[in-house]
């Protein structure tokens, strides 16, 4: 698969928007749940939950506007029974499959800790070992993400490391990786378009792009909320094919390319940016904000 035409190489960090922060978070454990929630000052409702225990995947669920009045993401859908709001699933993983499956008999988890508890930028981590059908580990999982919130946006950075625990194969699939469903149903009015302009499944699915915007109509707010999922020029297959299904599920996956290999000890790191915001689409904003990504990257 030949690379997007994409212009990527110079970006004018000169112009970058400086912007001063002004919303406070804090992070609460919540050993009942098996997890943490951030909180937003002057919003009641959590704004976001990370689900991180024994016997199950990590996840976010749910994802709140930044309002905090309507939620953007949807756990065990009817049509997907199996995904879980934002979350990192990979298939065929020296022939597990990590994205279908999610219970004790794939993730065993390690640890769940918080890097930057209160401010205006929060931070945590999740450690998992993905298994095989003997509880051996194959992979190390970390997850750390860091919320920040800019212009009515939440901009939610991840860093996904990888590190062989055995030799490590992950074979070629249309899917796998981190992965986003939103609360679709049929009738909803939404879409998922991405950088280069297309729309959907018909026109987008298995292409590169930058980033992929998925929008749709979110009860609470009286308008769409959207998830836009921003590459990162530093991701080994960037710009990087996007999976993106009828249901407007969406994900980055460097499987569509082809086999990945890693050997015993040795690591990969994948980033990437989820824009949390409302309104009817934006592409105009939505590029912007990904050039702001990669210059802060860039500092």
């Amino acid at each position: 698969m030949e690379r997007a035409s994409i212009a990527i190489c110079v970006i004018p960090c000169l112009f970058l928007t400086a912007e001063v922060l002004s919303q406070t978070f804090e992070i609460r454990l919540d050993e009942e749940l098996g997890g943490l929630h951030v909180m937003k000052a002057g919003v009641e409702n959590p704004v976001m939950t990370q689900n991180a225990k024994e016997g199950m995947r990590p996840y976010l669920h749910p994802v709140r506007t930044p309002d905090g009045k309507g939620v953007v993401t949807e756990r065990y859908p009817s049509h997907h029974l199996h995904q879980t709001g934002v979350y990192w699933g990979l298939k065929k993983v020296n022939g597990r499959d990590f994205f279908m499956n999610h219970g004790a008999d794939y993730y065993r988890f390690k640890s769940l800790s918080i890097v930057e508890k209160t401010g205006e930028e929060v931070s945590w981590e999740t450690v998992y070992d993905l298994i095989d059908q003997n509880g051996e580990g194959i992979l190390r999982e970390t997850q750390r993400w860091a919320l920040k919130e800019e212009k009515g946006c939440f901009l939610l950075d991840l860093e996904w490391r990888g590190e062989g625990v055995t030799d490590v194969t992950v074979e070629k699939f249309f899917v796998g990786g981190l992965f986003l469903r939103m609360p679709w149903f049929k009738g909803i009015s939404g879409a998922a378009i991405n950088s280069v302009g297309e729309r959907g499944s018909s026109e987008a699915e298995g292409h590169r792009a930058v980033w992929v915007d998925v929008g749709m109509e979110i009860s609470g707010i009286g308008d769409w909320g959207h998830i836009a999922v921003l590459d990162h020029p530093d991701n080994v297959a960037f710009p990087t094919p996007w999976r993106i299904d009828s249901q407007l599920g969406v994900g980055p996956s460097r499987q569509i390319l082809g086999d990945w290999h890693l050997r015993k000890g040795e690591m990969t790191i994948e980033r990437y940016r989820l824009v949390v915001y409302t309104g009817k689409p934006d592409q105009a904003k939505v590029s912007r904000l990904w050039k702001d990504y990669v210059c802060e990257s860039r500092n």
